[in-house]
């Protein structure tokens, strides 16, 4: 079952995007995933293709009319997979949630533009909420994009390793270890010795220690939960 991908905005013109080259890129063109762009402004019913009106109670900027938008879910949601708002007041996506998502059979994403969507719209049709940081950014096709190359990356045949997604931030909580390549010196810098010694139990305990030392030091909050898992949290700090 190839993995899909339906986006909804008033902005078409803005993909593939990125998604369009690198390994999204390359997977798209061999059928491993698909796109599907719908512009919401076709499921408009006046000359001006309107979406918007303005807020109810007064306030600033224009708000994305609840009839066009669940004509145009409708016209493209028609299958079980999830309903996707990219909204910056969503739950954080993580890497557990993009893994979920990649296991299925993909996602419906709506991009909000304006000061937002009308919240009947959003209880109406069962869209959940997901923000990809503390920030809010003009739309949500660059965050739609994010989350798609998130998933697709993940899956099979994409990535030239397979091992690969195995040992990256977040994988088992931790943020990942430094990474180095030739030359060996380089500015005076050397790579540290450890990793020439080819001694690969050695290896893997230096990047596990540099890996946790990372967490702990810049991520509070992963390095918190990831104790939690070693009998609540009674792992040495």
């Amino acid at each position: 079952m190839v993995w899909r991908a339906s986006v909804l905005t008033i902005f078409p013109e803005m993909f593939p995007g990125p998604l369009g080259s690198s390994l999204a890129g390359k997977a798209l063109a061999s059928g491993l995933w698909s796109l599907e762009i719908s512009d919401i402004r076709d499921f408009a019913s006046d000359k001006h293709r309107s979406v918007d009106d303005t807020p109810a109670g007064g306030g600033a900027g224009m708000v994305m009319k609840p009839d066009v938008l669940a004509r145009a879910i409708d016209a493209t949601a028609s299958d079980t997979r999830p309903r996707l708002l990219l909204s910056p007041r969503g739950l954080p996506l993580t890497q557990a949630r993009v893994e979920a998502l990649c296991g299925g059979p993909g996602a419906i994403l709506v991009c909000g533009r304006f000061e937002g969507i009308d919240e009947r719209v959003i209880a109406a049709r069962s869209l959940e909420e997901v923000s990809i940081g503390d920030y809010v950014l003009s739309g949500g096709e660059i965050a739609a994009m994010a989350l798609i190359d998130a998933c697709v990356r993940l899956l099979p045949g994409v990535m030239g390793a397979p091992h690969s997604a195995a040992e990256e931030s977040f994988a088992e909580g931790l943020l990942e270890y430094p990474q180095y390549t030739r030359p060996q010196l380089w500015e005076g810098r050397p790579i540290p010795e450890i990793l020439l010694s080819g001694d690969h139990a050695k290896i893997a305990a230096w990047r596990r220690a540099a890996a946790e030392r990372l967490t702990r030091e810049r991520r509070p909050d992963l390095w918190t939960a990831f104790l939690q898992r070693f009998r609540g949290g009674s792992r040495d700090t």
